[in-house]
């Protein structure tokens, strides 16, 4: 089986004083339906204080060839530069990845991270938070969902050269990027809060981790 690795988000629990990793568990559900053997990243792999990066790539590099990642999927959740260990652990994972060749799906904000680790900027946007979009697709249309949900406050005001443009909602916001020469594609929608997943989505992440 695959082993699938997947960013968490960060919460602070104010009743514990405690900075907490976490994740919907239908996003586990998501990658074990789809055949694949998930696997959670710690956030304290990407060091944050006192300039500590040498010592951060060092330890995320040891991780992953502990590890050795099939694919990768980014994770919805937090604002970027909300946490920056965070930030500094998916970009990592984005150079190994790009380095190696390795399957990426970008989910919401995992997305908004690819595009801006690649040279893309971001804007606020309106009226995308507990919505439905349909998409107006770019393209084959059989391979994609018509319809995704929509839980978020910031979308892609430049998008990066490295990536195409595969859907974008009604309103005109860009819903999905494909990148040009490596397996990776980003989502704005949460495939794992649909209820029963979309097969679409499972087939499509199965035809992108399953690249090559």
């Amino acid at each position: 089986m695959k082993k699938v690795i997947f960013t968490q988000r960060i919460d602070f629990i104010k009743n514990y004083n405690e900075i907490r990793d976490s994740i919907d568990q239908n996003l586990s559900k998501l990658l074990i339906q789809a055949k694949y053997l998930p696997i959670p990243v710690p956030n304290q792999l990407g060091l944050s204080k006192n300039n500590e990066q040498k010592i951060a790539k060092s330890i995320i590099n040891d991780w992953l060839l502990a590890i050795n990642p099939d694919a990768v999927v980014l994770s919805g959740g937090n604002d970027i530069g909300q946490y920056t260990n965070r930030d500094e652990t998916e970009k990592f994972l984005l150079e190994w990845a790009q380095i190696k060749k390795i399957p990426v799906l970008g989910i919401c904000r995992g997305m908004q991270i690819m595009n801006i680790w690649a040279g893309g900027t971001l804007e606020r946007v309106d009226n995308h938070v507990g919505v439905r979009h349909k998409l107006n697709i770019k393209g084959s249309l059989d391979k994609w969902p018509s319809e995704v949900n929509s839980f978020h406050t910031w979308g892609i005001h430049y998008c990066s050269s490295d990536f195409e443009i595969k859907a974008k909602s009604n309103d005109g916001v860009i819903m999905a990027i494909k990148h040009i020469s490596l397996p990776w594609e980003g989502w704005m929608w949460h495939p794992e809060r649909e209820t029963p997943f979309i097969d679409k989505d499972v087939n499509r992440l199965r035809e992108l981790f399953n690249h090559g």
